[in-house]
């Protein structure tokens, strides 16, 4: 009967883990030196070696012959494991036994002694499954074991487990293997199975395994099916990295702002049975590319595909920008979440697509950082060029408004113009009885200004306008240049004449001079 590869290659000694050595050498030492805990922990991601090195422990503690910490492999107790007519190892699916009851029954076994072995082991193959009543069950007895029991938890998601369970094990934590030490071990398998595999081809299988073993010895099974030559073509086919020319065309119109073809694009892949979620996926990992492109030195290390898509990666990464792609990952993360609960997946991918192709309507910082670098792209290439001024509204011959500095009870937004001969008395605060016409042209011209000066009213002292106006945030207001500016054209318009403007104080003044409680301290201390 045919054993696939990651079955009959999984490693019979600590020595032939692969990028474990942090973790073999010690359990080898352990073992050799005769302390092997009660209880151990073995954390990381899949593939990496956690149920392989469980099982290589339980052995090596029960052989009869053990060379330097591991299992002969040649004794009657390694054989019989090895082979399953010995029952003293006993692996527990922690996924489909995850009950207090299951624990119950475990307990009650953990009392018998092992019948061939020198220790009972129970290997708890994903432990975070477990309810927290089986965990409590579960702790007395991890605790204090019986003498001839040994415990080994195996989980790829370490929080979720109990403070209580963490702290009566000893815990190892599995790193993702490397894809060159995933490459070699393919090489040596391939070797050994009469496989012709090309070098850039292994390698692109330990990318795609992204540090899981078993990933990439299930991989090359899978191409050895096809070819007893494998190649990278045949791998990028067999992992489905092929056929993702739609993914270039998309964000290629997207580059280009153009929302009816990426629309006409999804709409098509919609019909083609496409899911919108693995589509939204796919579009956030192919950005993630290009974004590793522009930011990293050696960016190929850091991206799963073949060397052609990692030419077309580099040319749609030279046609954008980094905020541009920090914008469509940012948007497409949010798609990401909404599909989940979304009634009609299409219409919100297509409201997304929508978003990236054109920037003006997204309010994301990475949008708005997105179009301000267009902007400065754009009259950096002499693309926009800025509006002549008119001289109604900025006087040629005048300087930006400068923020009120209030020194005084008035302060100039701006240097004077020559002022006119019938100016009013610089001496003199008079009423301007225009103001209201000044207001109904700011209705026009700015309406958020307008709501800030309800109430208000202006005075003329000599080449200013004072304006007073009781709303806290005024000052805010008028310090801003173009609200400053759309005040001063209002009353040129109704004057004809260029007033610099200034804030009217002169009641705060007299009420301060006029404040009762003032009057009282005074009388008070001239008693």
């Amino acid at each position: 009967m045919y054993r696939v590869l990651y079955r009959k290659w999984r490693p019979q000694t600590f020595a032939d883990v692969v990028g474990q050595e942090h973790i073999t050498s010690t359990l080898a030492h352990e073992v050799e030196i005769g302390k092997i805990s009660h209880a151990y922990l073995f954390t990381g991601s899949r593939g990496t070696g956690k149920t392989t090195c469980a099982k290589i422990l339980a052995k090596a503690a029960n052989c009869l012959n053990p060379i330097d910490g591991n299992p002969c492999n040649e004794c009657s107790v390694c054989k019989g494991l090895d082979d399953g007519t010995i029952l003293d190892v006993i692996e527990i699916d922690a996924a489909s036994n995850n009950g207090v009851d299951n624990i119950r029954d475990l307990r009650e076994e953990a009392n018998y002694t092992p019948v061939h072995t020198k220790y009972r082991v129970y290997i708890i193959d994903e432990v975070h499954m477990l309810s927290i009543g089986a965990f409590n069950a579960l702790l007395k007895t991890l605790e204090e074991p019986p003498a001839h029991v040994k415990f080994i938890l195996a989980t790829t998601e370490v929080h979720k487990l109990p403070a209580t369970i963490l702290s009566r094990c000893q815990r190892f934590d599995f790193h993702r293997i490397t894809p060159e030490n995933i490459k070699g071990r393919l090489l040596h398998v391939a070797e050994n199975e009469n496989i012709t595999i090309d070098d850039d081809a292994a390698l692109l299988i330990s990318r795609i395994a992204d540090g899981a073993l078993r990933d990439a010895l299930s991989i090359l099974d899978r191409c050895s099916g096809i070819s007893s030559h494998i190649t990278s073509e045949i791998v990028s086919n067999a992992a489905g990295l092929a056929g993702k020319d739609y993914l270039f065309e998309l964000v290629d119109n997207i580059n280009m702002n153009n929302p009816s073809e990426v629309l006409s694009l999804i709409a098509k892949l919609h019909n083609d049975s496409c899911d919108m979620e693995r589509l939204c996926s796919e579009l956030i990992n192919h950005f993630r590319n290009i974004m590793i492109i522009k930011t990293v030195k050696n960016p190929q290390q850091l991206i799963v595909c073949t060397d052609i898509d990692f030419e077309l990666y580099k040319k749609q990464a030279e046609k954008t920008t980094l905020f541009k792609v920090l914008s469509c990952i940012t948007t497409l993360e949010e798609c990401a979440a909404l599909l989940k609960s979304s009634t009609n997946k299409r219409t919100q991918m297509e409201m997304s697509a929508i978003k990236i192709c054109i920037p003006d309507i997204s309010s994301d910082t990475s949008a708005l950082i997105a179009r301000i670098e267009n902007l400065e792209n754009a009259i950096r290439e002499g693309k926009i060029v800025s509006a002549p001024k008119t001289e109604a509204v900025t006087p040629a011959n005048k300087e930006e408004p400068k923020p009120v500095e209030e020194k005084n009870e008035e302060t100039p937004l701006q240097s004077p113009p020559s002022a006119p001969a019938d100016e009013p008395s610089p001496d003199v605060d008079t009423l301007f009885t225009g103001w209201g016409e000044v207001l109904t042209k700011l209705d026009v011209t700015d309406k958020p200004l307008l709501g800030i000066l309800g109430n208000s009213s202006a005075y003329m002292r000599g080449e200013f306008m004072l304006i007073k106006c009781d709303n806290p945030i005024f000052s805010q207001f008028i310090r801003q240049g173009n609200h400053a500016n759309a005040i001063k054209t209002a009353i040129y318009e109704v004057t004809g004449k260029k007033f610099r403007l200034g804030i009217y104080k002169g009641e705060e003044s007299d009420a301060k001079k006029n404040d009762p409680l003032a009057d009282l301290v005074n009388k008070i201390n001239n008693l």
